[in-house]
């Protein structure tokens, strides 16, 4: 009998050290707040004392591989960083990633497999990769699953999908700035004449996601470089190194000292170079492999989406089903700036522009900025009599602006604006 009360002394005594905090002098729990971090904030120094780890297994689906070095490179990067950000929480995330997957019933399978293999959360991270995951998300509620850069999953039935992009055409504007700078300098010194700053910009599809990006850049261009004009090619596909160069290279043929690009791989930067022309970049910092041609690049950092998604299901909380952020929560980034080849004063000209986005001062889709067969846009709606593309159920024109992915994540802006020729058209 006294052996049982020493016994049940000696755990008493033990309880109530741990409830102290084992004289920590920290309250019950450490003192940490439940609330996640807010999406793209600073971690929070460290997992917090005396609490476990948790593990949250994710499954990511890739159109490519780490070795594009273009949009899957630039997943992989997001992954590493947010995984290195949750560690500093007390998160550790266990990946099943899924390469060179295509946008077909393989990636239904890819989903299929990742479930069974036990994943918390799926992460499928290209356009066509949408319809496939919605087909498997219904039968394993008990999972979440992402589709990134689309956009039916937040208006669906399903409470376990999810759609989640960035406000690209942000970094797209300032890239463009840093082109039309160098092509105004090109015509200040009398290489070439106002109508020769052509742009050539090699585009995957015909989809609002490209046309979006490539309007925005060319009004950054021509905030600068006002006799700017752009050809747009299309090459009917993500990730086709060869089609990329070969696109490329058609549009240098042209006269176009410029390239830009919304596709995956680094062929543009190189054909550009070789060409003799300058370039800028997506997904990638370009200038390793095109060091006399490409000026800067922009990419989305998913980094601060991944850590957001990922914390909240290790937390067992929801998160937003239609995600998107760009420069006001470091979403969209700029690669570095090629200053040996980028025109005087740009750099100061790039932050003066990024803090007037940061800001709100300067609106991309400014509508005094362009015409569509010469009038001003007034209405989104105003060109459905047309059977042209109607962006939005709601009404994107207001405060003198379009305002892209203002009432879902994905990009809507599809119009043809005055100074850019679509050379073709591509859809999926």
């Amino acid at each position: 009998m006294k052996k049982f009360l020493a016994l049940l002394l000696s755990m008493i005594l033990a309880l109530s050290l741990a409830a102290c905090g084992g004289g920590s002098g920290q309250p019950s729990g450490g003192g940490q707040s439940a609330e996640p971090q807010p999406s793209g904030g600073e971690p929070s120094g460290g997992e917090p004392s005396g609490s476990e780890a948790k593990t949250v297994k994710v499954g990511l689906i890739c159109i490519g591989d780490e070795n594009d070095q273009g949009y899957t490179y630039n997943f992989i990067r997001g992954k590493e960083a947010a995984t290195e950000a949750l560690a500093a929480k007390g998160i550790n995330v266990d990946w099943a990633v899924k390469w060179n997957i295509g946008e077909d019933s393989g990636c239904e399978d890819a989903n299929i497999d990742l479930a069974d293999e036990g994943c918390d959360l799926i992460i499928n991270n290209s356009f066509g990769f949408e319809p496939f995951m919605l087909k498997v998300a219904p039968d394993y509620p008990e999972i979440e699953f992402i589709a990134c850069t689309n956009q039916a999953s937040w208006g669906d039935s399903l409470e376990n999908t999810h759609n989640a992009f960035a406000n690209i055409y942000e970094g797209r504007y300032l890239a463009g700035v840093v082109a039309g700078m160098k092509l105004q300098q090109m015509i200040d010194e009398g290489t070439i004449s106002a109508d020769q700053a052509v742009i050539g910009y090699v585009g995957a599809f015909s989809f609002a996601e490209v046309i979006s990006g490539f309007t925005s850049y060319f009004l950054g261009a021509r905030s600068v470089c006002p006799s700017v004009t752009m050809k747009v090619q299309f090459v009917g596909s993500w990730s086709d190194a060869t089609e990329e160069a070969n696109a490329a290279s058609a549009l240098a043929d042209m006269g176009c000292v410029m390239i830009s690009q919304h596709s995956d791989n680094t062929t543009p930067a190189t054909t550009a170079e070789a060409k003799g022309v300058y370039h800028t970049g997506y997904n990638n910092d370009m200038i390793s492999v095109a060091p006399g041609a490409s000026l800067i690049g922009t990419r989305i950092d998913w980094a601060p989406y991944f850590e957001y998604a990922i914390e909240a299901v290790a937390n067992g909380e929801s998160f937003d089903q239609d995600w998107c952020h760009g420069m006001d929560m470091n979403a969209v980034v700029m690669t570095d700036l090629n200053e040996a080849i980028a025109a005087p004063g740009t750099a100061e000209k790039l932050a003066e522009v990024e803090e007037q986005l940061r800001s709100g001062k300067l609106q991309v889709f400014d509508t005094s900025t362009f015409t569509i067969d010469g009038k001003a846009l007034e209405s989104a709606f105003a060109l459905d009599t047309d059977g042209d593309f109607t962006p939005d159920s709601e009404e994107a024109v207001f405060d003198g602006a379009f305002h892209e992915s203002y009432f879902q994540s994905a990009p809507y802006f599809a119009l043809s604006i005055d100074g850019i020729e679509w050379l073709n058209s591509a859809f999926g």
